[in-house]
């Protein structure tokens, strides 16, 4: 029998709509999909059946009374745990944020979430993640990995690692994740699902637990490209309570998707197709530039000469940022706290935050501290940013001549649990391609691409195509990744029995 689960986010809006199915169906088929899969796969961290279906069942009785019904009506929105949510427990997968085996309860509703909640979706849990959002492989995670369905011997990507999954094996249609330096980007990309960082400022940050102030984005993972515009649709907009959200009128996504490609120019950055790149990763994105030429696009190769130093840059600044955010966790104000007999207030600070914090969050925050410490802030901070400046110029020339640009995700398939964890240089650089659209604050999509092939140790595995827009320009970004999306040899792709 076919599942609600296995169908689009518009389709099941429209079938709650239309009365075809009960809200609470799909709700009960998601809570049980969570719950069958997730020993296995670790992808969530809280499951609120009882508040999902109470939202569930208030779908229906406005259905019932006759009552217009939201955009996501009855559909299923996991959420990163770095999200705050009113009385659910939100952790970012940090033992920090629990206090005597509890989690910390928020008081409110992070602002994606109250949007969420307005438009009748149904929120069945907190996904898993890389500590406070730390992460490119959602090991990080202060209680247990998160699996890759299509290979739970390898990573489905970080930080947003359990929100991509959630999606990817047909627990919920849609998520919500955080991408810093393409925390939504790469795991989407390994696990065959869409994901989507938007314009810095379009997304409300409140109420998401800070990691880097001036990179952080909110954004949608769906299981195809019109699902992730619904969502962004309903998510983007000026928010008071940030005041780093934009004043700009949010774009017709959904109907973006509808929108003819041909004459829009694509451009192919040498950069990103350099040493480093595995073999098969560059012949699936090779042959999805090809496909959107064959579509009507106009391929041309651009440069984008800053590229090298985007990780390093990053990983200054980054730092940096999250040195700050993090200092609020100290014991003193919510979650752990780790007190000696006769310690004084310094001790205990020390004590916690050695007790509460993991082992990358620790190297960042001792990166960060250096790099914004006295003798070494003009040489590293104020280096890093004047070198943001470059790269974000590169893609300012670049849009003057193109309208959109293509480009691997991730420079490798999905590796395995445990391959890099040990060696976090290795880790950083399979970043090299999301980061610079991070740093220059533009909006960017990962739609599957054609997989690896399968070998006797592996079986096929996700590509992801990225596809970058000038900023505000999501409605572009989206009719390529739609038009694409109908091409591509990975809507081919099944899971596996197991899965």
């Amino acid at each position: 029998m076919a599942r609600w689960l296995d169908r689009t986010i518009l389709e099941i809006a429209d079938a709650v709509a239309k009365g075809e199915v009960k809200a609470e169906e799909i709700a009960h088929e998601s809570i049980d999909a969570i719950e069958t899969s997730n020993l296995r796969l670790g992808a969530f961290l809280a499951i609120s059946a009882d508040q999902a279906l109470e939202q569930a069942r208030e779908v229906d009785r406005q259905r019932a009374r006759g009552d217009k019904l939201g955009k996501l009506a009855g559909v299923p929105i996991a959420l990163k745990d770095a999200l705050c949510t009113r009385g659910v427990a939100t952790t970012c997968a940090s033992r920090i944020l629990k206090r005597e085996g509890r989690a910390w309860h928020p008081p409110f509703d992070a602002t994606v979430v109250a949007r969420l909640k307005a438009e009748g979706a149904i929120l069945p849990g907190k996904c898993n993640m890389d500590e406070f959002a730390m992460g490119s492989s959602s090991e990080n995670s202060a209680f247990f990995p998160v699996k890759n369905p299509w290979d739970p011997t390898r990573t489905p990507g970080g930080s947003s690692g359990g929100s991509a999954v959630a999606v990817a094996a047909h627990m919920t249609p849609g998520s919500l994740g955080s991408d810093t330096g393409g925390s939504i980007r790469q795991p989407a990309a390994f696990t065959n699902v869409v994901g989507v960082k938007p314009t810095y400022g379009r997304v409300s940050r409140y109420g998401l637990v800070a990691f880097a102030s001036s990179l952080d984005q909110i954004g949608p993972f769906a299981n195809d490209v019109r699902g992730a515009a619904r969502i962004l649709e309903v998510i983007a907009g000026r928010d008071d309570l940030d005041a780093t959200s934009i004043d700009a009128p949010v774009g017709r996504y959904e109907d973006a998707c509808d929108r003819s490609v041909r004459g829009i120019r694509v451009g192919v950055p040498e950069e990103y197709f350099a040493e480093g790149l595995d073999a098969e990763i560059d012949t699936s994105v090779r042959a999805a530039i090809d496909d959107l030429a064959r579509l009507g696009c106009a391929v041309q190769p651009i440069k984008l000469s800053h590229t090298d130093y985007a990780v390093a840059t990053y990983y200054v600044l980054a730092t940096a940022e999250a040195s700050s955010n993090l200092a609020r966790f100290d014991g003193v104000r919510f979650g752990l706290r780790v007190e000696p007999p006769n310690a004084d207030l310094t001790t205990m600070y020390g004590r916690t935050r050695d007790a509460g914090f993991g082992p990358e969050v620790k190297r960042r925050i001792m990166l960060g501290t250096y790099v914004l410490s006295a003798g070494y802030y003009d040489a590293y901070y104020l280096k890093a940013q004047r070198v943001r400046t470059l790269v974000r110029r590169d893609f300012e020339r670049a849009f003057r001549d193109v309208d959109v640009i293509a480009s691997p995700v991730s420079p490798v398939a999905p590796f395995r649990l445990g391959e890099r964890i040990g060696d976090p240089l290795a880790m950083y650089l399979a970043d090299i391609y999301t980061l610079p659209a991070s740093l220059a604050g533009i909006p960017a999509i990962s739609v599957p691409s054609s997989p690896t092939k399968s070998t006797t140790d592996r079986p096929a595995l996700p590509v992801g195509l990225q596809i970058m827009a000038a900023p505000l320009h999501e409605e572009r970004m989206f009719a390529v990744a739609s038009a694409f999306e109908t091409v591509s040899p990975a809507r081919a792709m099944r899971l596996p029995a197991n899965a």
